[in-house]
Formats: C-alpha cells, structure tokens, sequence
C-alpha cells in the first residue's frame, strides 16, 4: 500500500476549522483536494502531518500560524485614499477581495478591512494569517506523480 511521502499525488478529504471549531473549508460533498506530496502545494504543517499516513488512514492535525499561512504581518495593512479607487466597478465595504499592484508593480491579493470618506483600509495578509488550523480528514488516494507533474510541480 502506498504512504504518503514525496512525488506522490496524494487525495484527502478534510475538515478545517479554527480553534472555536468553525468550519472555515470543506471538501465534504465535493471531490477530493489533490496536491503533489513534497511540492510546497499544500501549508507545512499539514504537508508534514500526513508524511507516511496510508490510503485510509485518519488525521487530526493542529497547524499553528508559523507552520499555516503565518503571523500578520502589519505592514500588510495598509490606508489607501479614497481617490485611488475612483473607476472601481463595485461597492467598497469590509469583505470586499481586490487585486492591487504594489509601488514595485507587483500584483497581491487584498482584503477591504474599512472604509471611510479619506481612506480604504486594506489587508494583503492571507486571510487565514495569524489562525491556529484545526484539520480533520482521512487519505483517499496515493498514486506515484506523473513525469510531467513533477516537471510542472502540481497535479494535472
């Protein structure tokens, strides 16, 4: 039987919650989550946790934040002028998912956190930083990565 271990497609159903237990993710209902073992495709302190589990097998893992999507960090946090969203196409409230380009021109995911008359204030921290991860789940499949997925680092 298969383990877990690198260059393997591994497939898991799994439950993340936070540490109050919400469900924050979910593949109940769904296809399996699919990701190339040792390819930095999943957070690792649960690529680690499921190092050498079997198909069948059931995890429980607690990921802290160094291990998950890290600490926040404030700089991440940043006021916008109002000004600088004149043209969006959408309403500006907290929530609300952008796409910005940095002063380096890069682009990055950021989260609206307020608004106000001067100022938007916005969040390039992932969404999950700062929180401890409650995983829950079992292994559905292990199979040996294709040459072409390991060249490419993902699944196909």
């Amino acid at each position: 039987m298969s383990k877990v271990s690198a260059n393997n497609v591994v497939s898991i159903h799994y439950t993340l919650s936070n540490e109050a237990g919400d469900v924050l993710d979910s593949s109940n209902g769904q296809e399996p989550l699919n990701y190339l073992h040792g390819a930095q495709n999943i957070i690792p302190g649960l690529e680690t946790a499921l190092e050498n589990l079997s198909v069948g097998d059931s995890f429980e893992v607690v990921v802290q934040p160094v291990d998950g999507y890290g600490e926040v960090n404030p700089e991440m946090i940043q006021q916008v002028p109002v000004a600088s969203f004149e043209g969006f196409d959408g309403e500006l409230v907290p929530g609300t998912a952008l796409t910005a380009t940095g002063g380096d021109g890069q682009t990055m995911n950021v989260t609206v956190v307020d608004v106000n008359d001067e100022f938007v204030t916005v969040n390039g921290n992932h969404p999950l930083a700062g929180m401890v991860l409650c995983f829950k789940g079992t292994i559905d499949a292990v199979r040996a990565a294709s040459a072409e997925e390991l060249d490419h680092g993902h699944v196909h």
